[in-house]
């Protein structure tokens, strides 16, 4: 499709098949979602993996069967991730692309599988499609070297000392995708050494089926600047292996990332809701996403902010906070998520205050990453930044637009020992 242009930014989808390595013995439909400027000029990428409509959907055979008969598009462009998280504003204010990544069925299944938590490789996936973004740009057509040329929409950095180049992307997420950017932050290295640990082979190659099946190299082949460059990581609400469904070999869950995350310096921040028991809960979370300090040993934190020697994790959480507040738009698939709360008052719906505090927050923490990359920064510009000290706060207020004028969106936040943001102790 030609991008659709919406103001100064253009907005893209891409249909490809990904085989994770060359090693595996099937094949991944995926669609990315991109909204870039059209100066071709973004200063970054956010990376987003979204936490419903993951992997394939159950009924997908049946809707291609009716696509193709009734001439209409396949079940992969009927999912809109970019629909429900709508954070294009705190994009545009610091001109930085914003794209998304669904698959929809693996080649080999003959029962489609909704993705319900628990597999690093749909985390492996973004990182693989924030890679081709960097390399191939806004594009399809990866053998065209004009077309990629036209389609590329990052700038390049210079690394320390001018020799090599770099990019930046931002890994996020929100319910289970939030624990699958946990997967795509750790860097191609990590992705590589944990993953044949666990079986689970990367080394992606992408095809595209609409013309004769050629295939871009295999990632290792890449130089390092036409790969994602993690520079940080915001989950909300993070789920891992959703109703304890953890398999080893097969559904292993994100452990040994979160754990490889605490050896890295890179700014990584959890926000979560105290009423949100789908992310705290050990029923739901396989390990919860937070566990009062008391027991925190057996948490998705605790495993980024102890496993290692350098842990540059915090967390913050969201008074009355709910599963689907980050959304835009209701969704009835994230909705069962907040059938189960321990709030007894009303929690925050899609397309009001909360979602008004994360579109804020990703336009902060892009431009904390703005100020400090590619120079890099330390940990204690991290805990210090502009960012941390506006989260510290019982009470935050957003001034935000609307077709019938101006409000303000209040949130409160949940105050742990050491203020309203919690680092590693």
């Amino acid at each position: 499709m030609q991008p659709i242009q919406v103001g100064n930014y253009d907005f893209k989808r891409i249909y490809l098949w990904l085989q994770y390595s060359d090693k595996s013995s099937g094949f991944t439909e995926i669609v990315m979602e991109v909204f870039y400027p059209n100066n071709m000029q973004a200063e970054g990428l956010v990376m987003f993996n979204h936490g419903f409509l993951v992997g394939t959907d159950v009924f997908f055979y049946p809707k291609l069967l009716i696509s193709k008969i009734l001439n209409q598009e396949t079940p992969l462009f009927q999912i809109h991730p970019a629909w429900y998280y709508n954070y294009s504003q705190a994009a545009i204010e610091n001109n930085w692309a914003l794209a998304f990544i669904s698959s929809s069925h693996q080649q080999f299944d003959f029962v489609p599988r909704t993705n319900v938590g628990g597999d690093p490789r749909t985390g492996q996936a973004a990182y693989a499609a924030a890679s081709y973004l960097v390399r191939y740009g806004a594009t399809y057509k990866y053998q065209d070297e004009d077309a990629v040329e036209k389609a590329k929409f990052l700038k390049a950095f210079p690394l320390e000392g001018g020799n090599s180049m770099t990019n930046r992307v931002l890994f996020a997420g929100h319910s289970i995708g939030g624990a699958h950017a946990q997967v795509a932050a750790t860097g191609f290295q990590n992705l590589q050494e944990i993953g044949a640990r666990e079986c689970m082979p990367f080394d992606p190659v992408f095809y595209n089926r609409e013309i004769m099946p050629r295939h871009t190299p295999p990632m290792s082949v890449w130089d390092s600047s036409m790969r994602a460059n993690p520079v940080g990581l915001l989950q909300l609400s993070p789920v891992d292996g959703a109703y304890g469904f953890l398999i080893p070999w097969l559904v292993p869950g994100m452990k040994l990332y979160r754990e490889a995350l605490s050896n890295i310096s890179m700014p990584n921040l959890m926000v979560t809701g105290n009423c949100d028991m789908t992310c705290l809960s050990p029923r739901y979370s396989a390990p919860p996403a937070w566990i009062e300090e008391a027991d925190r040993t057996k948490s998705q934190y605790a495993q980024m902010a102890y496993s290692g020697s350098n842990a540059w994790a915090a967390t913050c959480m969201v008074e009355n906070g709910s599963h689907c507040g980050y959304l835009r738009y209701f969704n009835k698939e994230c909705s069962f998520a907040d059938k189960s709360n321990k709030c007894d008052g009303e929690l925050y719906p899609p397309a009001v205050d909360e979602y008004f505090f994360t579109n804020e927050l990703f336009n902060r923490y892009i431009k904390f990453i703005h100020e400090t990359e590619p120079r890099g920064c330390t940990f204690e510009q991290w805990k210090s930044s502009s960012l941390m000290q506006w989260l510290d706060n019982p009470k935050l207020e957003i001034p935000f637009s609307e077709r019938d004028g101006t409000r303000t969106a209040v949130i409160n936040l949940h105050r742990f020992s050491d203020g309203y943001v919690h680092f590693p102790c």
